[in-house]
């Protein structure tokens, strides 16, 4: 009889966790205009979210720009349209790369930090002692960091994408001796403005906000204990990064 009812219990444990962070992100959401009222902390969150990701972001565009050089080059070459190299990698990288990649290395940095940060402050009953003090922690402590995931996604899969288009013009122009001309007179014509360059921020602050959201979540609802901290740090990377592909697929069937 317990067997007949396990697919049932499944299902209402699914639907309660997506309700549960349904209402969560709507307190949050309400409790981010307030926040503003102290920028000071949004723009220290931003410093801390973002500046521990810069190396990371920075290095790792650079390297997949050289990979993607390497490759196309080698695909385009058999048909003679090496010249296409540049427009080829900016594509790819604003496109889908640099907001994709962004994240998941978002997630397993700044989205770790967040919610061991916030799993530590319930183990050690900080959350609590707002609560008695009548301060408000989503306001205080889970909107400002939800805002700065927002603010720091975008600028950092620009420097995502821009390290890796300097990638590939090593490749492309200094190993493979394309002239500099063609490969950024083909950046120029086939990258548009609107339909690539926007509409890869529209993810990055997309996938920003779910990121974030989910690192505070499963840090603030954390078990007060380093067992809790350690799982949800973990449940962290995890969702996120299921997060960040369905997204993905959503706005890239919209968008194009």
């Amino acid at each position: 009889m317990t067997r007949l009812f396990e697919p049932v219990r499944i299902t209402l444990d699914f639907l309660q966790a997506i309700g549960q962070r349904a209402v969560f992100f709507l307190a949050t959401l309400w409790a981010s205009p307030r926040a503003l009222l102290r920028p000071g902390i949004v723009v220290e969150q931003v410093f801390f979210v973002g500046s521990v990701s810069v190396i990371l972001i920075g290095v790792g565009g650079l390297f997949v720009g050289l990979v993607l050089a390497l490759q196309f080059y080698t695909a385009l070459a058999r048909f003679g349209a090496t010249s296409s190299l540049g427009g080829l990698v900016a594509l790819a990288l604003l496109r889908e790369l640099g907001p994709v990649l962004t994240a998941l290395l978002f997630a397993g940095r700044a989205g770790t930090s967040l919610a061991s940060e916030l799993g530590l402050m319930r183990a050690t009953r900080q959350i609590d002692a707002m609560e008695v003090m009548a301060v408000d922690p989503m306001r205080r402590i889970v909107a400002p960091r939800f805002m700065a995931g927002i603010v720091s996604m975008p600028l950092l899969a620009g420097i995502f994408s821009a390290m890796g288009i300097l990638g590939a013009y090593l490749v492309g122009v200094k190993m493979m001796g394309l002239d500099p001309g063609v490969f950024w007179s083909s950046m120029r014509h086939e990258v548009s403005f609107r339909s690539d360059f926007v509409d890869g921020m529209i993810k990055s602050v997309i996938f920003g906000a779910a990121c974030t959201l989910v690192a505070v979540y499963e840090g603030f609802h954390a078990r007060p204990s380093a067992e809790g901290v350690g799982q949800a740090t973990t449940r962290s990377v995890v969702i996120s990064s299921m997060v960040i592909l369905a997204l993905d697929f959503i706005l890239t069937s919209f968008m194009y």
